[in-house]
Parts: structure tokens; C-alpha cells; sequence
């Protein structure tokens, strides 16, 4: 993440009122999108991932579980740099934490993003993911390499 894009999000992370210590831990993957670390749920914040049934195709065309890919994906960036700092931003419907997340300075929202397995959810990343999609995009990284359903679009066409 640029400097400059890092000041944009610790800026919201303190302006907001329920920014507070981060939470630290060595993260479980529930899936590409949520961890879960000393019994707190956390949402990443700015993406959506595939679920974990969902199946997307690959560019021979065959189906694959990239929900189950994305989240072996983000288990393996985790394993490899721990600890896991998430610094909450909001709760969702599900009363989850939503946060920013880093893990060996690196923001996972964006790693997820760059590297295909997750989308830029502009709702409410007001768009600091983009860049990471475009280029993930055009290198054909992930999902981009194959096609695939949006993971809100394949939820509502499967009533989740």
C-alpha cells in the first residue's frame, strides 16, 4: 500500500469513534473474507470474497471451489506472517467486527485484491482497493484468470 494510501485509511481508522486498540492474535480463516482471532469474528474490511462453495471457472473452463481457493490463500499469507493486527471500523449485520487488517505491514484487504482472490467492494472501501483490481485484473491473477460470478451476485442468486 502507498504511504499515501496508508495515511488515507489510518486517518478514517482514528477519525472514527470506534477506533480503538487493535486486536492482535494469530488469525483462523473462516473464509477469504473473515478471520477469527481469540474468538472475535472479524470482517475484512473493503472486499468480498467468493464463498466457500461457490465454484468459478478456471481458463480451461472447468469449475473449481475458488471460495475454498481464496480462503487457502489467505491461510497461507497468515501462516507465513503472524501476527495478525485488525483495527475495527465498524460491526455488520451479523454483529461480526469489521476492520482494517495487517499482517507483516502488509494490508490483507489489498493483498486479497491483488492477488485475485478477493473483490475491490467500493460500498465500502470508497474505492482504495481499485488499483490492486485493475492490476490483478490484467495480469489475470485469481479469478480474473477464468470467469466468475461476484460474490454479492452469486449470494443473492443463492438466497444467502
Amino acid at each position: 500500500m502507498s504511504s499515501r494510501r496508508a495515511a488515507l485509511w489510518l486517518g478514517l481508522l482514528f477519525a472514527s469513534p470506534a477506533a480503538a486498540e487493535p486486536l492482535v492474535g494469530v488469525a483462523s480463516v473462516i473464509d477469504g473474507d473473515t478471520v477469527e482471532i481469540h474468538g472475535t469474528r472479524i470482517r475484512l474490511n473493503g472486499i468480498d470474497a467468493p464463498e466457500s462453495d461457490q465454484l468459478c471457472l478456471d481458463t480451461a473452463g472447468k469449475n473449481y471451489r475458488c471460495g475454498q481457493k481464496a480462503a487457502f490463500a489467505l491461510a497461507d499469507f497468515l501462516d507465513a506472517h503472524r501476527p495478525l493486527s485488525c483495527v475495527e471500523v465498524d460491526r455488520d449485520r451479523y454483529k461480526r467486527m469489521v476492520a482494517v487488517c495487517t499482517a507483516g505491514g502488509v494490508d490483507i484487504g489489498e493483498w486479497m485484491v491483488s492477488q485475485g482472490q478477493a473483490l475491490d467492494w467500493r460500498k465500502y472501501s470508497a474505492g482504495f482497493y481499485a488499483r490492486a483490481q485493475r492490476e490483478a485484473m490484467s495480469a489475470k491473477r485469481g479469478l480474473w484468470a477464468g470467469s466468475f460470478t461476484a460474490p454479492l451476485e452469486w449470494r443473492k442468486q443463492n438466497q444467502r
